[in-house]
């Protein structure tokens, strides 16, 4: 049997809860309960890359950056330096972790951190409009503080009342650079962490040099792009629930266990999943399957072994 090959997108909160300092302690807890649940994929015999989020930590790295700027002088650095510092340092965790659990289970891979960029379009609505949600929660009156202070922008948080979090550019991902390598990497067997954070930011100036851009890539954008351009065949976009449901949180909620591209555009449309939440994992999930991809699987990181646990999402039934 030909093996398959699948991109799994760990969310920032896997390694970093919200109600959580964000210890190292912490973090490495996290990160091997998180990890622990892709042995099912490996032991099935997928190849692997693995993608992940950044939101709260690349959100504590700007907050250092303030302080240390306030208290110690030290120069700021610029939010796409503070992408990828969060992204070396989460592949490293998951990495080192990762290697613990292989050596556990009594299998023998290597694993493979790449660095990654993205090209985005610096002329991306996205910088007009803040949408990607980064660091801790407020209350509405912290927020109106920072806001007045360091004129950071903030949203309301659809999980819980009188919260806030910081919000900052997200442009549509446009090409994963290194992406044959990935997929060399992978196919020859090795797992490969890519792609983290969504890529750190980058476009091509009229003379094609690459230049920085302040922004946080959203990662299931940037992993769905690279998932389909690497040919895999499952992408997965492991959160905090086991289903997506349709009217979250609301007396109408119901579980959707299995949904084709045109009841996923249709629920799009109508609203059905919120849109700072459920709906940008919705619409990558979707992106995935109509660019080739046999199936996109969104569940619980601790579900994932259950086949009959997830909302896996096809071209058609």
């Amino acid at each position: 049997m030909d093996k398959k090959l699948a991109v799994v997108a760990l969310g920032g909160n896997a390694l970093l809860r919200g109600d959580e300092r964000g210890t190292i302690e912490e973090q490495n807890v996290n990160s091997y309960n998180t990890l622990k649940n892709l042995i099912y994929l490996i032991k099935d015999g997928y190849d692997l890359v693995i993608s992940h989020g950044n939101g709260p930590q690349v959100g504590n790295i700007l907050m250092r950056n303030d302080a240390g700027q306030e208290v110690y002088d030290i120069p700021a650095m610029p939010l796409d330096i503070c992408v990828a510092d969060s992204q070396g340092g989460i592949a490293y965790m998951i990495e080192r972790t990762l290697r613990n659990i292989l050596k556990e289970e009594g299998i023998d891979k290597n694993i493979v951190s790449i660095v990654t960029q993205v090209i985005v379009d610096k002329n991306d609505s996205a910088f007009e409009d803040y949408t990607k949600r980064v660091g801790r929660i407020y209350t509405k009156a912290q927020a109106d503080e920072l806001s007045a202070k360091k004129a950071w922008q903030f949203k309301s948080s659809p999980k819980a009342d009188d919260a806030y979090r910081r919000v900052v550019p997200s442009p549509l991902p446009i090409e994963i650079l290194n992406e044959k390598v990935v997929e060399g990497l992978v196919r020859d067997g090795n797992i490969v962490i890519a792609s983290g954070g969504g890529g750190i930011p980058v476009y091509y100036d009229d003379n094609k040099m690459i230049q920085p851009l302040e922004a946080v890539i959203d990662k299931d954008n940037a992993s769905s792009l690279l998932a389909a351009n690497i040919g895999a065949d499952e992408f997965y976009i492991l959160t905090d629930v086991p289903y997506v449901y349709a009217d979250y949180n609301k007396p109408t909620q119901r579980v959707l266990e299995f949904l084709d591209a045109a009841d996923t555009k249709k629920y799009l449309a109508e609203g059905t999943f919120g849109e700072g939440n459920m709906s940008p994992k919705i619409k990558a999930a979707l992106n995935f399957v109509e660019k080739g991809g046999q199936k996109s699987v969104i569940t619980e990181a601790t579900k994932l072994e259950d086949r009959s646990i997830g909302t896996r999402i096809t071209l058609n039934y």
